[in-house]
């Protein structure tokens, strides 16, 4: 049985059911009266004492003095189970900090139902101040603040009282009620309470950030300034990226001019810029769209030169290099008529506010930055002004950077082409094209040489330096001297390689402060490098390799010919020891030598040919992707028209086929059609260990000359015939053999099985013998000595003369002189 105290309990919730209920109807219903600056009338007072009952206070107070937080004892003070307190003076004063909360927080309070309407507020939210109480009590927020986000703000809150959590310092933008003009930045607080009927309401802090949010904004465009601008090295890209952190965050539109002569190469000049100056169009982004590829920015296209009218703010600030800050733009300020083009796409636009920046490094104006507001209403301040001189001079760095690397990567590349060899002659030998291309991020020391050798030998040479810039390329001239330099001496390859790894230790040794970036670090070396010797006679192609890829080699009738050539270690590693390859290759074949900027990035993949299959050899065939190998497979494809196009136009297409972007590293190909000189162009004969011979060598050579129709070489080529095989017998040893080849001049070769060298001297008016390599240097246009495995070769170039010309063997009186048998003394051996 219930006692008399669960009775009276009962009684008592019982009564404050009715009471909450009838309390309920009058809110629906607008009998609360609301009056005061925090939106509710405090009838607790009227018809009353000072002290009134507890129970009246309630009535009076609604749910705020019953509301507890979820979890906690029934706000009021009374305890489950006894006597209500917070009656007399105690109410008193819980109604009163109550009020004091609502009237004197420094945040705006907003006591919301579970219909997420207004029930009770206050005016510390600057949003709301000065709007009529009625406007806000029994609305939702979206009601009266229609500029912020009602989904976001909604999901959220209902979020908050389905789950009973809490959300802290939600910041959300958008426009004040009072003010729609200005934009607002609010931290949104949420969490749950609970009356002690059990009933659900929200409370909404919001504290006005919207300072602190700008200055935070700022940070974060200079910190977004700080990370992009610098990265692009090309003064265009650094313009559009400067544009890019400026709209749409800071600005609706932006606009970056530049002096044209900065862009051109030219030194910068301190001092003032003559209004007059011509500005190209660097970059260009709106809200709208963006840049060349978007719409077009106005009377200016992308790119386009351009001159500021005067005086304007833009003519002005190139004067003297300070910034302008126009507020207020109202379309008939006097300035405008200066520039009226620009004038009309400003007002056009409804343009009110902007910032005109000049883009200043070193003393030196670059061009201007333009900032403009035409879509958010909030004109720029001092602060954005400001901000906007930050990024104008991080720009003006970002672009001076890229300028002065532009400057550096011409004069590098200016210097490696210069460096590289011309187009060489007519060869009987090969013929050759090539293709050189600088890298996006500089040139390096990619190079190749095409080197004419005794007996109508054709030496190539192509290699690369490590690094880029000018000390690479610096390098790289240094190190093909070298190379071609021992390639005269007739070196076979591999011990042309070996000596040239001597010089490239010697030189990364010497000059360790001024190397290129990672050429002083083994077992990178300091360069690379292949070399090979084509023989037209014998049409074999002898090559070595430091630490480069072997050449890909194709035949005349376009099917691949193996050649591998195993790469040793670079140059600079002191390795000494390449290994040497030797192949024989037909007439006609193409020799496809390259750097490895060649065979970066992804291969191209060709659509199918409209209108029929693939061709055989063609691009259009199903290609390899893989590394390496699949790239040479596509190489050995273009080559395998080699009978159908030149070979200029088969490195334009090897290019289209393996550079579809333009690649970072220096790429360089170099394509090589072997020929072969014809039989009828080449003598050899045996001569025995006899020195009677040497007139039968003289008489077989005057015999040859006249069939090739060389009659005038016939006194010259006597003496050098009677010294050098006169040489051969006195200090050589036998087979002897002498050959003669009618190349691109007459070459006479000796040949005997000796090692002993051969040296030039200067004989004494006394001395009986000792002028034989003198007198050959004097008839002689290019003599030199070529050994081989067992013997060598002493060899001597006459230039042949054109028609017309006197013979280097006629007399002033246009007789022939007969040389005596033995010649004049011997070559020394």
């Amino acid at each position: 049985m219930n006692g008399p105290r669960d009775e009276h309990e009962q009684e008592r919730e019982r009564q404050e059911r009715e009471r909450q209920e009838r309390e309920q109807g009058r809110q629906e219903q607008g009998g609360q009266r609301r009056s005061g600056v925090d939106g509710y009338q405090d009838d607790r007072h009227e018809g009353g004492g000072g002290g009134g009952s507890a129970a009246a206070d309630r009535e009076a107070d609604g749910v705020v003095e019953r509301a507890a937080p979820a979890g906690g004892e029934p706000a009021g003070g009374e305890p489950a189970g006894g006597e209500p307190v917070g009656s007399g003076e105690g109410g008193r004063i819980d109604a009163a900090l109550l009020d004091a909360l609502f009237a004197q927080a420094p945040l705006g309070l907003y006591l919301l139902d579970h219909d997420l309407r207004v029930i009770r507020y206050n005016t510390a939210a600057r949003g709301v101040r000065g709007m009529p109480s009625a406007d806000i009590v029994g609305h939702q927020p979206a009601e009266f603040a229609p500029g912020f986000d009602r989904v976001e703000l909604e999901t959220l809150a209902r979020q908050v009282l389905e789950d009973g959590g809490y959300v802290r310092e939600h910041l959300v933008r958008g426009r004040m009620p009072t003010d729609p003009g200005q934009e607002m930045v609010g931290a949104v607080s949420f969490f749950r309470i609970r009356s002690d009927t059990g009933r659900p309401y929200l409370v909404a802090a919001v504290e006005d950030v919207t300072e602190r949010q700008a200055a935070l904004d700022r940070l974060d465009i200079l910190h977004t300034a700080h990370r992009r601008l610098g990265a692009s090295l090309d003064a265009i890209g650094s313009a559009q990226e400067l544009a890019d952190v400026a709209v749409p965050r800071f600005a609706d539109s932006a606009t970056v001019d530049l002096l044209d002569e900065p862009l051109r190469g030219l030194p910068l000049r301190p001092g003032p810029i003559d209004p007059g100056a011509p500005l190209r169009r660097a970059a260009y982004r709106s809200a709208h769209g963006t840049g060349p590829a978007g719409p077009s920015p106005g009377p200016i296209p992308h790119g386009g030169l351009s001159t500021y009218g005067a005086p304007t703010p833009y003519s002005q600030a190139l004067v003297d290099g300070r910034p302008r800050l126009i507020r207020g733009l109202a379309g008939d300020e006097e300035w405008l008529s200066a520039d009226p083009e620009r004038g009309r796409r400003l007002t056009g636009l409804g343009v009110h506010s902007m910032i005109v920046a000049p883009l200043v490094v070193h003393d030196a104006v670059l061009g201007v930055l333009a900032l403009y507001r035409h879509r958010r209403p909030e004109p720029f301040d001092q602060e954005d002004l400001e901000l906007a001189v930050e990024l104008a001079s991080r720009g003006a760095m970002s672009i001076d950077k890229a300028r002065s690397y532009a400057r550096e990567r011409s004069i590098a590349t200016t210097l490696q082409r210069q460096l590289l060899p011309r187009e060489p002659t007519g060869l009987s030998a090969v013929q050759s094209a090539h293709v050189y291309l600088p890298g996006v991020v500089g040139p390096g020391g990619d190079w190749y040489d095409v080197v004419p050798l005794s007996a109508a030998r054709v030496g190539l040479a192509i290699g690369s330096v490590t690094g880029t810039g000018i000390e690479a390329a610096a390098v790289m001239g240094q190190v093909r001297t070298a190379l071609r330099t021992l390639a005269v001496q007739d070196l076979p390859p591999d011990e042309l390689l070996v000596r040239l790894d001597d010089a490239a230790r010697v030189l990364v040794h010497e000059q360790q402060g001024s190397l290129p970036n990672g050429a002083d670090t083994l077992p990178d070396g300091l360069a690379s490098c292949l070399y090979l010797v084509y023989d037209p006679i014998g049409r074999t192609c002898t090559a070595a390799s430091a630490g480069h890829p072997g050449p890909v080699v194709v035949g005349a009738d376009g099917v691949p010919v193996p050649f591998p050539v195993e790469p040793g270690l670079p140059l600079g590693c002191g390795d000494g020891c390449y290994e040497m390859r030797v192949a024989e290759l037909p007439v006609g074949s193409v020799l496809a030598l390259y750097t490895n900027g060649l065979m970066s990035g992804p291969v191209r993949r060709p659509g199918p040919r409209p209108g029929g299959a693939a061709e055989r050899g063609g691009l259009e065939e199903a290609l390899p992707v893989g590394p390496g190998e699949g790239r040479r497979a596509v190489l050995q494809r273009v080559l395998a028209r080699a009978g159908e196009e030149e070979l200029a136009q088969l490195c334009d297409q090897a290019v289209y086929a393996l550079l579809p972007e333009r690649q970072r590293e220096d790429a360089v190909l170099l394509l090589v059609r072997t020929l072969g000189l014809p039989d009828d162009k080449v003598a050899v004969w045996t001569l025995p260990e006899d020195p009677a011979v040497v007139r039968t060598a003289r008489r077989l050579a005057e015999h040859q000359l006249a069939a090739w129709g060389l009659e005038e070489l016939e006194f010259s080529t006597d003496l050098i015939v009677s010294e050098l095989v006169t040489n051969a017998i006195r200090y050589g040893k036998s087979p002897i053999r002498l050959r003669l080849i009618n190349d691109r001049g007459l070459i006479c070769e000796v040949s005997d099985s000796s090692d002993s060298t051969p040296h030039l001297r200067r004989a004494k008016s006394t001395d009986e013998g000792g002028r034989g390599l003198f007198i050959i240097g004097q008839l002689a246009q290019r003599w030199g000595t070529r050994f081989a495995r067992h013997g060598k070769t002493i060899w001597a170039q006459q230039e042949v003369p054109a028609e017309g010309e006197p013979g280097a063997g006629e007399s002033v009186e246009g007789e022939a002189a007969e040389p005596e048998a033995g010649g004049a003394g011997g070559l020394p051996g």
